[in-house]
């Protein structure tokens, strides 16, 4: 498909029109809100860009507008599902609020209608629903289902995946606990490798990477009966977010989900980044691998709600009575409360009235075409990979070594910034631009950030050319005095302070931010000058 090619696309509801400025929403100034967030909110809670960090007062479809008025498209909020403030789900939100809110102890048609409608996205098995309010909830409950339903404790999970912020998903999410030192792996978590065919174990040129993957878990499985510990669940995102927006080769979830099984162990999908048709071919991304695999449990979250904190676990009727045979009643305050399930009905509705999967499909499909039109372009883009509206761009500096471009991955996400686009850098090395946006994200919308992109790869290429010609050393770092207030920063060229940042801070990899590489304060100071 190409930009030539006539598509009726969904467009959200006045995503096009003149923005007012937004200065009258505003209590504090943006200064006034730094200041307090610094005094009030604790210091582990990040913001993106955190030099010049950006303050948003409203959203609207795929854009966001800050206190002076200005439009940022929106490139990476999967939570803003069908569009941010979509007014069909404001409106059945603030219907049913008008109405009642409470517990679920009481009966409700929304909670059973809610339940049914995502129970008939889903394949057979798959009927038993579990309502929480957030991704982690979600991910906490069904290793609780898990474990009560096979008697068993420990837990296979894949290398740098995250499954949410509580304790129990920090021992899971080596993504989170190899920050903490080389002995903060728990002794019922095992590590299984990656199924990354880009940079994994086994790559695009292996036969079978699927059966190679899974093998590797066979072996974990047999390892682990060797020194008496059993199996309770194998948990995977359906395609891996944090982890570099891998997608599993085919057949690797069907023999994962085989073994796990023979082990006495059910196998949980975590949905909560990519499902609900971001993909565009289906609904739910663990489909990908075929209509013969149906996971034991599936998570959902982020999206679910479009912004309103909801989440939910799908199981079997079997899992799910072996949890009630406890005897422990399961209760959750928020969980499935009415306000909750009319918000989610709405956000199912608008999925369907706006064809927001066909959209992912379409314009996905058109982004990724363009993306791979760059990696022709530009030799800093290794790979190109995704599915729908769920893609990232793998930047190297060596195609051959496939040698992670961490530094200028933060330059690119940094220069957009100031192009008013949000995207950000995610994977082990914080090198990969990953694109999940608001599913009413248009071809327009694809074709003005991949330009974007073009031509701030561009500007790095024939500095880095440059450079070489000139014979400057690969170890150039930018030429600057660390200001102390209200000094004047010394600067280079233009060419010299591109170069100089990309090269300063591109040992600086991930400690402990979800979205975006943390800089030491000289390297902060370097990017403020040289950016």
């Amino acid at each position: 498909m190409g930009p030539s090619r006539q598509i009726e696309i969904p467009v959200c509801p006045a995503s096009r029109k003149t923005r007012p400025r937004a200065s009258r929403m505003e209590i504090y100034t943006k200064a006034e809100t730094l200041e307090l967030r610094r005094k009030h909110i604790g210091p582990s809670c990040k913001v993106f860009f955190p030099k010049d960090p950006i303050k948003i007062v409203r959203a609207q479809g795929q854009y966001m507008f800050d206190e002076n008025g200005e439009k940022y498209l929106d490139c990476v909020n999967n939570v803003a599902h069908v569009g941010h403030c979509h007014p069909d789900v404001v409106k059945a939100a603030a219907k049913q609020m008008e109405l009642l809110n409470t517990n679920s102890r009481f009966l409700h048609d929304n909670l059973v209608q809610y339940a049914k409608r995502l129970a008939a996205t889903l394949p057979e098995p798959l009927s038993v629903c579990y309502f929480v309010n957030s991704g982690s909830e979600a991910n906490d409950l069904a290793l609780r289902l898990a474990r009560q339903f096979s008697g068993h404790q420990d837990v296979i999970t894949l290398d740098h995946a995250y499954h949410g912020h509580v304790t129990s998903l920090i021992e899971i999410s080596p993504y989170k606990f190899n920050q903490l030192g080389k002995d903060s792996k728990k002794e019922f978590v095992h590590v299984a490798p990656s199924p990354d065919t880009y940079r994994g174990k086994y790559r695009e040129d292996h036969p079978d990477p699927g059966s190679a993957y899974a093998d590797d878990v066979i072996k974990i499985i047999e390892e682990a009966h060797k020194n008496d510990r059993k199996i309770a669940a194998f948990i995977a995102e359906s395609m891996q977010s944090c982890g570099g927006q891998v997608i599993p080769p085919a057949g690797y979830f069907q023999k994962v989900a085989e073994s796990v099984h023979k082990a006495g162990g059910v196998f949980i999908a975590d949905e909560v980044q990519v499902g609900f048709g971001r993909v565009g071919k289906c609904f739910w991304g663990f489909q990908l691998q075929g209509g013969d695999f149906v996971p034991d449990i599936v998570t959902m979250g982020k999206p679910i709600g479009n912004g309103h904190p909801l989440s939910c676990i799908v199981t079997t009727r079997q899992i799910a009575e072996a949890f009630g045979a406890s005897g422990l009643e399961y209760f959750n305050t928020f969980g499935g409360n009415p306000v909750s399930c009319a918000i989610g009905l709405a956000v199912l509705d608008v999925i369907e009235k706006e064809d927001l999967q066909g959209n992912a499909s379409c314009v996905g499909n058109y982004l990724i075409q363009l993306l791979k039109e760059q990696k022709e372009k530009h030799p800093l883009v290794g790979d190109v990979r995704g599915v729908g509206l769920f893609v990232g761009v793998d930047l190297v500096k060596d195609r051959q070594k496939r040698t992670p471009a961490t530094a200028e991955a933060q330059h690119i996400i940094y220069k957009l910034k100031e192009q008013r686009i949000l995207l950000s850098a995610d994977g082990p090395y914080r090198n990969i631009l990953k694109f999940k946006p608001p599913m009413c994200f248009s071809m327009e919308d694809a074709k003005f950030v991949v330009d974007q992109i073009d031509e701030i790869l561009t500007d790095l290429e024939e500095v880095t050319a440059a450079n070489i010609g000139n014979g400057l050393p690969t170890s150039t770092q930018c030429k600057q005095k660390v200001p102390t207030k209200g000094a004047a920063i010394s600067r280079e060229t233009d060419a010299g302070k591109k170069m100089g940042f990309a090269l300063k801070v591109t040992k600086c990899l991930a400690k402990g931010s979800e979205h975006e590489a943390q800089l030491s304060n000289e390297e902060q100071e370097c990017m403020m000058a040289c950016a």
